[in-house]
């Protein structure tokens, strides 16, 4: 460990995670062990044209659990996709909810759960604990290995006026149980499994340097550290690694656990407003700022040697194997490369200087360093100064 003394928390697990391979088979008697007989399911059009609402239709079936189905979620959902999701929900007279796909899917779900529960509109719940009624119960089946939101009880919606993402969390959010069934994430694309390996990635780095680091979330960010970065290198060059992907998926939740306990940092702060403002999928965005928010980084002594943990040796041996699996990926290294206007540098830092996430980066980080880091994620590899 760091030498530092151990950090003070209070941890309950709240979600039950069901793992293996055709765990899917069993959402119908994990739903009914939960109490659901009428659920709603929430999906997208991808998930259901690869066959897997198919399969969970008849899983569901085998237990006489009734759905209504809600199948238009889009990619970084807003606050205008959880109210269509809530329409479908009004009057079905659902007893829970279901959400199918990838991190958006699971947000949208939790975010119509919040509304449908509690009323009012999403901007209330934007902070921690401000559901003041119980929530229905809420499954999580991620199709893709990345988010960890199945383990999470933050939904991250978009205020489709302002562009702001809202982290809007509440312990009664967390799904009551996570079916993580690596034969589903056999439909993702190469690009997709790229952009949602390398966000995994970023959660095990970020949550275990996190301010609010603690002996439970430094144990889950190290296993996801060590599952992402042996299982990726073999997903990018055989997409069909069928033990690749489990070891994917599993670190990709217990990296969603870390963050649970824990919290992100500036890399997913710098992130936001690039996804929010050019589009940029938000798996690429974080893994052009983080390496320069790991040398940023490099000035605190805690972090450079927590940072020290996760790979044998100095830091710096982190960095390098970081910037491996990011030429691996192929994914873009430069804001320049994504259409992104040096004089938009001022727009962004003002506006990650503001999210959640930067208050647990390691080293205070303000607006000018945001300034810093942007312009030199147009050339990745110079050096931040401390």
């Amino acid at each position: 460990m760091s030498g530092a003394p151990p950090i003070p928390f209070d941890y309950q697990s709240r979600t039950r995670i069901v793992f293996g391979i055709k765990a899917v088979e069993r959402a119908g008697e994990l739903a009914r062990e939960t109490g659901i007989k009428n659920a709603l399911v929430v999906t997208d059009p991808g998930i259901v044209a690869a066959g897997h609402l198919d399969g969970l239709r008849r899983a569901l079936g085998r237990a006489k659990v009734k759905i209504v189905l809600f199948d238009k979620v889009r990619e970084n959902p807003t606050t205008e996709d959880v109210d269509e999701c809530l329409r479908a929900a009004r009057g079905a007279k659902i007893d829970g909810i279901i959400g199918l796909g990838g991190g958006s899917s699971m947000d949208t779900a939790k975010g119509c759960n919040f509304l449908l529960t509690n009323g009012g509109i999403m901007r209330d719940y934007w902070g921690v604990g401000r559901a003041t009624r119980p929530m229905l119960p809420l499954i999580a089946i991620p199709t893709t290995a990345g988010t960890g939101s199945e383990c999470q009880s933050f939904a991250l919606i978009a205020d489709v006026k302002t562009r702001q993402k809202m982290a809007c969390g509440d312990p009664k959010a967390a799904p009551r149980i996570a079916i993580l069934d690596p034969l589903l994430t056999l439909s993702q694309p190469p690009r997709v499994a790229a952009c949602s390996g390398i966000d995994a990635l970023a959660h095990a780095l970020e949550t275990a340097v996190s301010k609010k680091r603690n002996g439970i979330s430094l144990a889950f960010s190290h296993e996801s550290w060590r599952l992402c970065e042996t299982s990726l290198p073999r997903l990018l060059k055989k997409g069909a690694d069928l033990e690749a992907r489990s070891g994917m998926l599993l670190g990709a939740a217990l990296a969603g656990l870390a963050i649970e306990n824990s919290m992100l940092g500036a890399a997913h702060a710098a992130a936001n407003p690039l996804t929010a403002h050019y589009h940029i999928v938000h798996g690429e965005a974080v893994g052009m700022m983080l390496p320069s928010v790991m040398r940023f980084n490099a000035a605190n002594a805690a972090a450079t040697a927590l940072y020290a943990e996760l790979e044998p040796g100095r830091a710096a041996g982190l960095e390098a194997k970081l910037d491996g699996l990011l030429n691996l990926a192929g994914l873009p290294r430069s804001l320049a490369d994504c259409g992104v206007p040096p004089s938009a540098i001022p727009r962004l830092a003002a506006e990650a200087a503001k999210q959640w996430t930067a208050r647990f980066n390691p080293r205070t980080v303000t607006e000018d360093d945001f300034t810093r880091l942007y312009e030199a994620a147009f050339a990745p590899r110079r050096a931040i100064q401390p």
